[in-house]
């Protein structure tokens, strides 16, 4: 799960409909984003993929022009592209000052990245530019990493080699792991609970899996929060809903992270937004769409959350898990 299965028009909107409307909810526009978990390269690849005469020419250009006024505060961008690029680097140093952060990214305050490999793919070449990335100061954390077997791109003895072989890495280093888990439940736990500690900082990304599984997990790790994306507005996926729901209901309230997981999954919510282009589907997603996963969010997680509550909770669990804020 994780793509939207409604039969997609081809129509594609005008560019100037991804620059996004005015948020209805005030108290969601207060609210600082901070996108957990999101592609950029890919999606300003994406960007000038279908808008072959776009007005945007560099990535910069990109995230100044969508975050224009809508209180983007921080990313996670995270690579995962195998063989190793180095176009990480030249990214991550482009934020090592105030000055830069300013100048090149506009109201874009931090970039920070984590990595991860298809494993069939890994070995001790790409494990050593892992490290490199880890020591950048702009680093947060390692991943994703993890098991996907819904698409079983690797064999699955070597997805758990290669996870393992991560999670040793990260935890000596005292990095957040940031996991990818599809339809592995068993696997995935077994592998997290052996090789994790308890108090270890963890964000499972984009879930979609059971919640008897979710629970299982932010039972046995005290620092494990769920992230929550665009995926949670679908009708083909229940299983976020009725996760942020039972966290809403326990005393500590949702142990969330917000995320895009950008270029993919636009929160269908957002075409209330934009009833002009009905019947079409924006070609991407994108950091400031935040705000609609929360107010989403929110009517899951019911009384007396709303969408600038959720926002507020995401934002103080990331400053917990990578220190953003």
């Amino acid at each position: 799960m994780g793509k939207n299965n409604k039969k997609k028009s081809n129509i594609i909107p005008a560019e100037t409909y991804l620059r996004l409307p005015p948020l209805a909810d005030a108290s969601l526009a207060d609210q600082p984003i901070i996108d957990t978990h999101t592609h950029l390269v890919s999606t300003f690849s994406t960007y000038r993929s279908k808008y072959k005469n776009g007005t945007l020419y560099t990535i910069h250009d990109f995230v100044r022009e969508m975050y224009h006024n809508r209180n983007v505060r921080a990313i996670v961008d995270v690579w995962c592209e195998a063989p190793v690029l180095m176009a990480w680097k030249e990214l991550a140093d482009s934020a090592l000052t105030a000055e830069d952060r300013e100048q090149k990214w506009g109201r874009y305050r931090l970039l920070a990245f984590t990595r991860v490999h298809d494993a069939k793919s890994y070995n001790d070449a790409v494990e050593a530019s892992i490290l490199e990335a880890m020591a950048h100061p702009r680093c947060v954390g390692w991943g994703e990493m993890g098991l996907d077997y819904h698409y079983d791109n690797s064999p699955r003895a070597i997805q758990q080699e290669v996870f393992i072989r991560q999670l040793n890495h990260a935890v000596r280093l005292g990095k957040p792991l940031t996991i990818h888990t599809r339809e592995a439940e068993a696997d995935t736990e077994r592998i997290l609970m052996e090789h994790v500690p308890a108090d270890h900082k963890i964000h499972i990304h984009c879930f979609t899996d059971s919640p008897d599984f979710a629970q299982r997990l932010l039972q046995h790790f005290c620092n494990l929060y769920i992230g929550i994306t665009g995926v949670i507005t679908y009708s083909t996926n229940l299983n976020t809903s009725n996760i942020v729901s039972q966290m809403a209901m326990s005393d500590g309230g949702p142990r969330i992270l917000l995320e895009t997981d950008a270029p993919f999954m636009v929160p269908s919510n957002l075409y209330n937004s934009i009833p002009e282009i009905k019947g079409s589907r924006l070609p991407l997603c994108h950091t400031a769409m935040i705000p609609w996963v929360a107010e989403y969010t929110a009517g899951k997680a019911g009384h007396p959350w709303s969408g600038a509550d959720i926002m507020k909770r995401a934002n103080e669990n990331a400053k917990t898990v990578y220190g953003v804020q």
